[in-house]
């Protein structure tokens, strides 16, 4: 048993395999109070094992993280597939799909944006704060690139990713933008579950800029999109 602090929230995890609390080690949190507590079965491990060759403590963590996802809305805390960039205090997020190059585009960024560094390489959280803005989290689940770091940032913009030969960025429609989201987010859990995520979703919207980037694997993709979204 562990407890760790995810975007202020302290939960409570009943593992059964250390590969959690390895993962885990810069997130955990001292004293025993917590928010809400996750456990997984073993029916759920070896549902999501398999006939695939991750180990036990690799798909409890998968699971683990999961049912955590399905409880942060109710504390205005909610799961975006993305890559989070911080750059000198401000944090930018890039989502596209599977095979479009977001961890490439992340590496342009930490190669040619000084102070550029990465929150979260797939699986950040957001939190809607009181003012109505967004600040971003680092987690232990940060996607095979292992990028990422138990930081905050406020979330300046979110950009969507798009294959292309020449580099350029444009403002993104509200129409498309929830055309695009709905991929992004994490949407299972139980009726209110679901609610509030929409309900967080509908602020979000009014949060933050976004825009799409069409680019290439060259330097200046970087340089294009982060000259656009450069909050000052």
């Amino acid at each position: 048993m562990l407890i760790i602090e995810l975007a202020g929230v302290r939960i409570r995890i009943e593992n059964k395999y250390p590969f959690v609390e390895q993962q885990c080690r810069d997130y955990l949190a001292e004293g025993e109070d917590f928010s809400f507590s996750v456990a997984v079965s073993d029916e759920e491990i070896a549902l999501e094992k398999g006939d695939g060759a991750f180990s036990e403590g690799y798909c409890e963590s998968i699971c683990v993280y999961r049912h955590i996802c399905e409880e942060l809305p109710r504390y205005r805390v909610f799961l975006m597939h993305s890559s989070i960039l911080e750059v000198d205090g401000y944090a930018y997020a890039f989502a596209a799909k599977s095979g479009v190059g977001k961890s490439t585009h992340t590496a342009l960024w930490l190669k040619n944006i000084p102070n550029a560094r990465v929150l979260n390489g797939d699986k950040p959280l957001l939190r809607l704060e009181e003012d109505g803005s967004l600040t971003a989290f680092g987690t232990p689940w940060n996607g095979k690139e292992n990028w990422g770091e138990n930081r905050s940032a406020p979330l300046a913009a979110i950009c969507f990713l798009e294959r292309g030969e020449v580099n350029e960025i444009r403002s993104a429609a509200e129409d498309e933008v929830l055309s695009r989201l709905v991929h992004q987010l994490y949407l299972r859990g139980d009726r209110d579950s679901v609610i509030l995520r929409l309900q967080l979703l509908d602020a979000m919207l009014r949060a933050v800029p976004f825009y799409v980037l069409h680019c290439n694997i060259s330097d200046e993709a970087a340089l294009v999109a982060y000259r656009a979204m450069k909050k000052n």
